[in-house]
């Protein structure tokens, strides 16, 4: 997703006042070139937005809301659900939790805290598409995108989701528009508005039942990955030999 080149400058203008685009490009770790070739095509990234923002310590979230399309963002915001916070748990550390809680059980004692891997994780779009809407919201995201459904699901497989789908997911399923991009990464949850510490409470309240369910699930995907991976090699390894 991208905003007009004008309305981005009008609003460089307004928050760096007279410093250099140059200057701007070094606070934020832009590179000119970069900047000057979206301004010259007249459309400018989210993610530049986003930098410049930061390096001017402004909210990223009420600075993208200033450009049309995304005015809704700050209003837009809303705590993550308890699945949303439980999808941006890794498997690992879901997996440790489990067997933290079964060890503690076993001894009488507390469980052991799970230190929490920093999100996203390695799969994190794609739990957090199952959390917010497991049945039909990837069709429904792809055919408001105008895009062939593949398109869509090679971006969730390589654990990418342009900001601009991320948002209309959101918008979709009802939820705060600012929490996928939590999920793809373009936001720290504290950007997003999410509380300290949110993920850890969410698990910490979590029954063990909702746990080992979630935790098949997530081997069970994790199961279709490795499976196609593995078949893709070994397709690849049958070409070579044949080859010669």
């Amino acid at each position: 997703m991208t905003v007009a080149a004008k309305n981005f400058q009008m609003w460089l203008s307004h928050v760096a006042g007279s410093t250099s685009q140059a200057a701007v490009c070094r606070a934020a770790g832009i590179k000119r070139s970069t900047l000057a070739q979206q301004l010259v095509r007249g459309r400018v990234s989210l993610a530049t937005i986003a930098a410049v923002s930061r390096s001017l310590d402004l909210p990223v979230v009420a600075s993208l809301s200033v450009f049309p399309d995304l005015e809704d963002l700050v209003s837009g915001i809303k705590a993550p659900t308890t699945a949303e916070l439980l999808s941006q748990i890794s498997d690992a550390d879901l997996l440790q939790e489990i067997l933290n809680r079964n060890v503690a059980a076993e001894t009488g004692n507390d469980p052991i805290p799970v230190e929490l891997s920093p999100i996203p994780h390695r799969s994190s779009v794609r739990a957090w598409l199952d959390a917010i809407d497991p049945t039909d919201l990837r069709q429904k995201v792809a055919r408001n995108a105008a895009m062939a459904p593949q398109n869509l699901s090679a971006q969730i497989s390589a654990n990418r989701l342009s900001a601009e789908l991320a948002i209309d997911s959101a918008r979709i399923a009802g939820v705060g528009l600012t929490n996928g991009l939590v999920a793809t990464g373009f936001l720290s949850p504290a950007e997003a508005g999410w509380a300290a510490g949110a993920c850890a409470s969410a698990l910490r309240g979590t029954a063990n039942s909702v746990l080992a369910s979630l935790a098949a699930e997530r081997l069970e995907a994790l199961s279709r990955v490795l499976r196609r991976s593995e078949d893709d090699t070994a397709a690849a390894r049958n070409v070579w030999e044949y080859l010669g």
